[in-house]
């Protein structure tokens, strides 16, 4: 059936195939971690810095997981990364054993520092931060770059490197053992920045990885689009989902009616109704999927006010996704597929706000040269999330695609198929099914990651039916 004013895009019904599902994940080998370490120290001497400090807590691990193989559990870790030393991780008393520093898969040194513990236990016999690292290879007069959750760009109002996002105590203790000869920056550019830093292109080893867990997000998040039904509480619904244990890169996101508004909520006790939106989202490290719609059959079902969300809405989307796709490949300019979007869903209408893509890594978002007027190329070996998010504020709701890709240019992708065969299986039937079942034809390069791709029921009651191109 042909719906809307855009006569390429069409609601069909389709069979979405078995792509399969892998029971083994990927290991990293050890070496991997070493050589990345030693990339950061390269780094960090071009960039005129003695020293490198890698701060991580729960939520902010992905730096020192990349470099180390090891992220705290409960509690706070601090890398130090000195020049002719070994790197020494600065851990608390839960971490120190297994799954802890002491089993980071390098050769690294494990130092107990008690305050990184949880509150109320013994603290007593703790060295002074200043003495340890002093100890381990942090000199006074040095310049020491400090690596947090995020670094800041030249249009804060402060000298940029200035801010730094690790904890005041550790920030002011190493400007004092720094001294007024030395100077403490915020490093994390090293291995954030959208193009030259360390993370933002990644080893096969590591896109293999990231394809088994979008494999598992994306399972789970195709149980809730054949799953959901009226009457399910939130709850229920988000068992749909099924885990099997990998770490989040963020909270499991699924909501109804009134709810649903705010994308970001957790699931409730809420009954969901038919004739409501709902929007579900689940990452884990190096994998997210999210589906935004309706609660419905068709669009007789919908509320007065959005019984055209085809035409208004959901078309304009995926015409733009499917353009998105289309353009995306080594070489392209972030601010060409910024424009594209603009393009389609430029009116304020859609309320598109956010990047549309982004660099998928262990975090959810590491950093993204998608933007406006941006010159970044697109490399091989980086993984990109399409994250197109409408938010029109309106009886129309939204509509949602979020799945991940990489790109690797011919090279790589010899090297994947023949190092990773069943993943590569997996990729090429998914590129198969996008160019013949929904009419979207990706350039050799790009390799989806997920076993939902593109597909896009804008009425999950009827599952089956989505949109496509032709």
């Amino acid at each position: 059936m042909m719906v809307g004013a855009m006569s390429d895009i069409r609601l069909e019904e389709i069979e979405l195939p078995e792509f399969g599902v892998p029971e083994e994940r990927p290991e990293l080998p050890v070496h991997l971690h070493a050589e990345r370490l030693a990339r950061l120290s390269a780094s960090a001497r071009r960039a005129g810095l003695d020293t490198v400090i890698v701060f991580a807590d729960r939520e902010h691990f992905a730096n020192m997981a990349y470099l180390t193989g090891f992220e705290p559990r409960f509690e706070e870790a601090l890398l130090i990364l000195a020049p002719g030393r070994h790197p020494v991780i600065l851990a608390g008393p839960e971490n120190v054993g297994w799954p802890g520093a002491a089993k980071a898969p390098l050769e690294t040194e494990m130092v107990l520092y008690p305050p990184f513990g949880l509150m109320g236990q013994d603290r007593s016999r703790t060295r002074p931060l200043g003495d340890l690292l002093r100890t381990h290879g942090v000199a006074a007069g040095a310049t020491i770059g400090a690596v947090g959750l995020k670094y800041f760009g030249p249009s804060e109002s402060a000298t940029p490197e200035s801010w730094l996002d690790i904890p005041s105590y550790i920030a002011d203790t190493l400007r004092a053992v720094a001294g007024e000869r030395g100077r403490v920056v915020n490093a994390a550019a090293l291995l954030m920045d959208a193009t030259e830093g360390l993370r933002a292109t990644n080893e096969i080893e590591q896109i293999a990885q990231f394809e088994f867990s979008a494999c598992h997000t994306s399972e789970a998040v195709k149980r809730v689009l054949f799953g959901l039904r009226p009457g399910m509480r939130e709850f229920e619904a988000a068992q749909l989902l099924r885990p099997i244990g990998l770490p989040l890169s963020c909270h499991p996101m699924l909501s109804s009616g009134p709810r649903a508004a705010f994308g970001l909520n957790s699931p409730s006790d809420r009954a969901m109704r038919r004739g409501e939106p709902y929007t579900v989202a689940y990452g884990v490290w190096g994998a997210l999927n999210c589906r935004a719609g309706w609660l419905v059959e068709s669009a007789d079902e919908l509320p007065a006010a959005a019984r055209d969300y085809l035409e208004r809405l959901a078309i304009p989307y995926f015409a733009c996704v499917a353009e998105w796709y289309e353009t995306m490949g080594i070489g392209v300019s972030g601010g060409t597929i910024d424009a594209l979007v603009k393009k389609r869903l430029g009116d304020p209408f859609f309320g598109v706000g956010l990047n549309p893509g982004h660099l998928l890594h262990l975090d959810e978002w590491m950093n993204s040269p998608i933007h406006p007027g941006s010159e970044r190329r697109l490399a091989s070996g980086q993984a990109i999330q399409v994250d197109i998010i409408p938010a029109t504020g309106s009886a129309y709701f939204t509509s949602n695609i979020e799945d991940g890709i990489a790109l690797l240019d011919a090279p790589g992708r010899a090297a994947f198929a023949e190092r990773f065969p069943g993943a590569w299986t997996r990729i090429e039937r998914r590129r198969e099914f996008m160019a013949e079942a929904i009419g979207i034809r990706l350039a050799p390069e790009v390799l989806p990651l997920g076993n939902i791709p593109a597909y896009l029921p804008p009425f999950v009651l009827a599952p089956k039916r989505v949109l496509v191109k032709r």
